[in-house]
């Protein structure tokens, strides 16, 4: 059995056992949001899901997201100033933010999962769900800010050296 079969079974198993029915809408839904690690919103999985089920409703989108979430499948992130996002990574790991360009990474660290256990153990608290966020400035806008800088930078150089 490949993993997207091995999925498509997790994900009817999860909405039978929880008392619904597994569509192929709600198969689709989950699908997208189990295999996007980029965080997506209801309104992107819409946008997605649409193009290949022109007749599923927001509504659908909402109660697929919120049986994935009731169901321990995925995690909720609520962002400042940001849409709700979806995590299909339930272990624990921190979430790198860049407050430029909105995008979300998984920084996967084994010190987050031994943390975690220390403080379950040592607080005899049971540990369902955690999130770890750092907001920054990704990789790529830095780059993207340096390569501003430097064309912004050159035409004042061309005319000081014409002056001279």
């Amino acid at each position: 059995m490949n993993s997207a079969e091995s999925l498509d079974q997790t994900i009817i198993k999860t909405f039978r056992n929880s008392g619904y029915r597994a569509t192929p809408q709600r198969i689709a839904i989950s699908r997208y949001i189990l295999r996007n690690h980029e965080h997506p919103t209801a309104q992107r999985t819409y946008q997605e899901i649409k193009r290949t089920h022109p007749t599923v409703s927001l509504a659908t989108i909402y109660t697929t997201i919120k049986i994935l979430k009731e169901t321990g499948l995925i995690c909720e992130l609520n962002l400042p100033q940001s849409q709700t996002r979806y995590d299909p990574n339930t272990e624990p790991h921190v979430h790198l933010i860049c407050l430029q360009c909105g995008s979300i990474t998984d920084w996967m660290d084994p010190i987050m999962q031994k943390l975690v256990r220390n403080i379950s153990r040592k607080a005899n608290f049971t540990v369902i769900g955690s999130s770890f966020d750092l907001e920054g400035v990704c990789e790529s806008c830095q780059r993207r800010a340096k390569e501003a800088l430097k064309s912004s930078a050159q035409p004042a150089e061309l005319a000081s050296t014409i002056k001279s």
